[in-house]
């Protein structure tokens, strides 16, 4: 018999239904967790992921150079290979510290401390050497980066060192033209995306970065002449050292220009060594030092007083035989001079001459002198720290004040400052602001000019300081260059002591037109407390005739030897008719008209000076007997004829005036 079965149900359906529908949700739900992330969370992870693989670095270009007027290098910039940290992306800190301390050279403690920090990147060593870099290249730890930054290097070492300043190790300016022209010669930021793989090297640069812009710093071109500096800074040292001053600044001025070419001072100062260097010798003293000029004020004096009309240049005055007193107070010459006109006061620079035509000016119109030529105000350089000049209002003067004054004392200015002022005289009565720098150029600056004296003014205090130079008993004969007429002015200061009045130092200074007439340039040099002698005639003069001599040799415009001195001859040098014929002479020199026809004019009695500038005419060179100023024997004799030939011989025998 047979029994009834239960029917088998067929779950294969089933299955398949369970599994689709797995599937589905699955396949869902990865769509979900895909629109979630791509959609919802895509900015968040692209974000992120961006901080992983790409970061955002910033760079700075090289600074720019700085040039002379020639384009020789004075300053450049030098790349170095600096050291950083990035501390969050540091995995294994004691591992970092063990590889990083000996290379580097500094204390695992406190290398572990600063790599510890919180900060987002921090230096940990500047300006390492090859050896160091190839050294953290091999070991390639992981944030902990090289970077190139640049430093600054002077090729010419000190030349020029207190005005270039120098930059600290951020490439920086911290003094000098580095320091004002900083904005202009800093290397510029940059900004730019960098791609790194998992240990952090740099794959490849932005096309739209750092690749595509410019971002070093502009250049600066100056006035000065690296060889004309070289001549002032190897003179002034000469003349510091072999007069055992502590100091000293000389400057050289292209009149035409107003051009700066040499701006040096002693002791020298190394800008590649600043941090070893003393501090003192970092100071640029020709902007940042007051001084009393002394008697390089007297011919800026008269040129005041001659511009007023108080005075005409041949105005005589009593100096008093070498003492006067003006109340409680004496004024002393250094010689015992009577009646004596205004050039004479200027070439034997009379200190009681030059307080009376102060007197005659007056303090109101002497302050507003002062005021014009720039001694209450810096000059406006681009200099940090430029100091300006410290006088007195007129009403605090006195007659005392006033007479001191004339002669440099109770005054105090910037050597800049005195030089700024004998420039209107160099260049015909126009106060004109001096340069330092070429490009980029001020034009506000060189648009700022005005005159100040009247050119006949100036003309006759150049004629002036040229007798200071030429003529006799004149202070500054040592600064002279045969066969070119020079002019000057001496400057003895006696220096103000600590506890009141002045003391047993001095300052010894020449300031110098080469030539005379129409001056191509102004040579100042001033030695800070010389020993033995303090005087500016003696000390700086000398040097101020090697600068000069040098930088006309340099630009090939030195005049041709007119001629040569020979050694006294006794025997020559008498005739006893000379020193009334030579008091004649200079009576009329001013107004003689000489003759120069087909015969040999008269000569006898005149300086050598004017003889030489007659045989010049005629394309005579002459040949000098004997020693002295004053013609007193001619050979051919007045009458002859002139000498013909080659070999044309013309004597002059020469004497001193009595």
């Amino acid at each position: 018999m047979s029994g009834k079965q239960t029917p088998m149900h067929d779950f294969s359906r089933t299955k398949v239904t369970v599994v689709m529908v797995l599937v589905f949700v699955l396949w869902a739900a990865l769509w979900i967790r895909a629109g979630q992330l791509q959609i919802v969370r895509g900015p968040e992870l692209a974000e992120r992921a961006l901080r992983q693989h790409l970061a955002l670095e910033s760079d700075r270009g090289s600074r720019g150079q700085i040039l002379d007027r020639s384009g020789q290098l004075l300053a450049k910039s030098v790349a170095f290979t600096s050291v950083h940290a990035r501390p969050a992306q540091i995995s294994d800190l004691d591992y970092t510290v063990s590889k990083l301390a000996p290379i580097l050279k500094q204390n695992p403690a406190k290398l572990k401390q600063r790599l510890s920090s919180s900060k987002s990147f921090i230096f940990l060593a500047r300006q390492i050497d090859d050896k160091t870099a190839a050294q953290l290249e091999d070991v390639n730890l992981r944030g902990v980066y090289l970077t190139t930054e640049y430093g600054r290097s002077y090729p010419h070492k000190h030349l020029a060192g207190q005005l270039l300043g120098f930059v600290g190790i951020d490439d920086t300016g911290l003094d000098g033209l580095e320091k004002s022209f900083n904005s202009i010669l800093a290397g510029k930021k940059a900004k730019y995306a960098v791609q790194r793989d998992a240990a952090g090297r740099r794959l490849y640069l932005d096309a739209q970065g750092k690749a595509m812009e410019n971002t070093d710093g502009d250049n600066l071109r100056l006035t000065i002449d690296a060889q004309v500096q070289f001549f002032a800074e190897d003179a002034l040292e000469k003349a510091v050292t072999d007069n055992h001053g502590t100091a000293g600044v000389c400057i050289v001025v292209d009149v035409p220009t107003a051009e700066i070419l040499a701006w040096a001072n002693y002791p020298f100062f190394n800008p590649n060594t600043y941090k070893r260097g003393r501090p003192a010798s970092r100071r640029n003293r020709l902007a940042l030092d007051l001084m009393e000029p002394g008697s390089t004020m007297k011919p800026l004096l008269v040129a005041a007083a001659l511009q007023e009309g108080v005075v005409r240049p041949d105005s005589v005055f009593n100096c008093e035989n070498g003492r006067w007193r003006i109340g409680r107070h004496a004024i002393r010459d250094t010689h015992s001079y009577g009646l004596i006109p205004v050039n004479k006061i200027i070439r034997w620079s009379s200190n009681i001459g030059a307080a009376k035509i102060a007197m005659e000016l007056g303090s109101d119109r002497l302050y507003s002198y002062f005021k014009k030529m720039g001694f209450t105000d810096p000059t406006g350089l681009p200099l940090p720290g430029e100091s300006g000049g410290m006088i007195r209002p007129p009403g605090a003067w006195g007659d005392i004040g006033l007479a001191t004054a004339a002669f440099g004392q109770g005054v105090a200015i910037t050597p800049i400052q005195l030089v700024q002022a004998f420039y209107t005289l160099a260049s015909g009565g126009i106060m004109r602001p001096l340069r330092l720098v070429l490009d980029p150029a001020d034009e506000t600056r060189e648009r700022t000019s005005y005159r100040l004296f009247d050119e006949r003014v100036a003309r006759a205090v150049q004629d002036m300081m040229r007798e200071v130079v030429e003529e006799d008993h004149g202070t500054g004969s040592r600064a002279g260059i045969k066969g070119m007429h020079i002019g000057g002015k001496t400057g003895t200061a006696q220096k103000a002591a600590p506890s009141g009045g002045y003391g047993n130092k001095y300052i010894a200074s020449f300031i110098g037109f080469y030539p005379a007439y129409d001056p191509q340039y102004i040579v100042y040099i001033m030695v800070d407390e010389p020993e033995p002698s303090h005087y500016g005639g003696v000390v700086s003069a000398p040097a101020v005739r090697d600068v000069a001599l040098r930088t006309m040799s340099y630009f090939g415009q030195m005049p041709d030897a007119a001629f040569v001195v020979q050694k006294p001859n006794p025997s020559l040098v008498s005739a006893s008719s000379v020193g009334q014929r030579a008091a004649t002479f200079h009576r009329s020199i001013e107004k003689e008209h000489v003759v120069i026809g087909d015969t040999v004019p008269d000569l006898l009695g005149m300086p050598l000076r004017r003889a030489v500038e007659i045989l010049a005419s005629k394309g005579i060179i002459p040949s000098l007997e004997g020693d002295g100023l004053i013609i007193s024997k001619q050979a051919p004799q007045a009458g002859e004829g002139w000498p013909k030939g080659e070999n044309r011989v013309f004597t002059l025998w020469l004497a001193r005036s009595t």
